[in-house]
C-alpha cells in the first residue's frame, strides 16, 4: 500500500482571518473523525496540492501534527477558489486501520479496443469510479478496466468483469455496464440527426438567417452596426 507523509500545524486563525493564512502560502484544513475532537490545522499549499493530486480521495496519508503522534487520514473533501482554482481548504479523515472502511475509488482504463481502432467505433464509458468496502491498508488507488477484449460492438464489460486485490468488495450493482464500442453512425442515422437539428432551431433564429440571406441577395446599403467599445 502506498503511503504519504504530510506535516501539519495546529490552526488558532478562523473566518475572515484565514485570508492571512493563505498569503502566507498554507491551506487551512480541518481534521476529524474516529470519535476525536475535530483539530483545526494548516498544510503547506504547495506541498498540500502535488500530494492531492497524487493522492486523490483514496490515499492514506500519515498526517503527522507538530509534535503530537501522527494520524492515518483521507482527503475527505477539498475546496477550491473558482476563479484561480487554488485549493482554499481542505478536510481529513481519520481512518482506524483495522475497520473496513467505504469509499469511491476511480477507474483507469488501459489498453486499445479493436473495435475502435480497426472498425472506427467510438468508445462509450459510463462510469468513471466504483464503490468499494475494504481495510484501509487495502484500498486501491484505482481499479484497472482492460478494453482490448473490446473487438466487436456485441461485446461490453459491466462490473462483474472488473478485477480487483484480494480483500476488496465492489458494492456496486455487477451488472451496471462500465464500457462499451458504439458502432459509426451510417450516413442516413448522420442525416437524420442534421434534419432533427435544423426541426429543432427557434423560429426567430430561422427568421433572422432568411432576412440575412434576403438582405445579401438583394445588395442591401445599409451599414453593419459598429460594434460596442469594450
Amino acid at each position: 500500500m502506498e503511503k504519504i507523509n504530510l506535516i501539519a500545524h495546529k490552526r488558532e486563525v478562523f473566518g475572515k482571518k484565514l485570508r492571512t493564512v493563505r498569503k502566507a502560502g498554507d491551506v487551512p484544513a480541518i481534521v476529524y473523525g474516529q470519535e476525536k475532537e475535530p483539530e483545526p490545522v494548516t498544510v503547506n499549499a504547495h506541498e498540500f496540492t502535488k500530494i492531492y493530486a497524487r493522492a486523490g480521495h483514496n490515499t492514506i496519508i500519515d498526517l503527522k501534527i507538530d509534535q503530537d503522534a501522527s494520524d492515518n487520514v483521507l482527503i475527505q473533501d477539498v475546496a477550491t477558489d473558482p476563479i484561480n482554482g487554488d485549493i482554499t481548504h481542505a478536510d481529513f479523515y481519520r481512518v482506524n486501520m483495522s475497520q473496513a472502511i467505504r469509499t469511491s475509488v476511480p477507474i483507469h482504463f488501459v489498453g486499445d479496443a479493436p473495435a475502435v481502432y480497426q472498425d472506427e467505433g467510438t468508445l462509450l464509458t459510463n462510469i468513471e469510479e466504483v464503490e468499494v468496502e475494504t481495510l484501509p491498508a487495502k484500498l486501491p488507488a484505482n481499479i484497472e478496466v482492460d478494453i482490448s477484449s473490446l473487438d466487436d460492438f456485441e461485446k461490453a464489460i459491466h462490473i462483474s468483469d472488473l478485477k480487483v486485490p484480494e480483500g476488496v468488495e465492489i458494492l456496486d450493482d455487477p451488472e451496471e455496464l462500465v464500457c462499451k464500442v458504439d458502432p459509426p453512425r451510417s450516413e442516413e442515422e448522420l442525416e437524420a440527426l442534421n434534419e432533427e437539428i435544423v426541426e429543432e432551431m427557434p423560429a426567430e433564429e430561422g427568421a433572422e438567417a432568411s432576412e440575412e440571406a434576403g438582405e445579401a441577395e438583394g445588395g442591401s446599403e445599409d451599414k453593419p452596426a459598429e460594434k460596442p467599445a469594450e
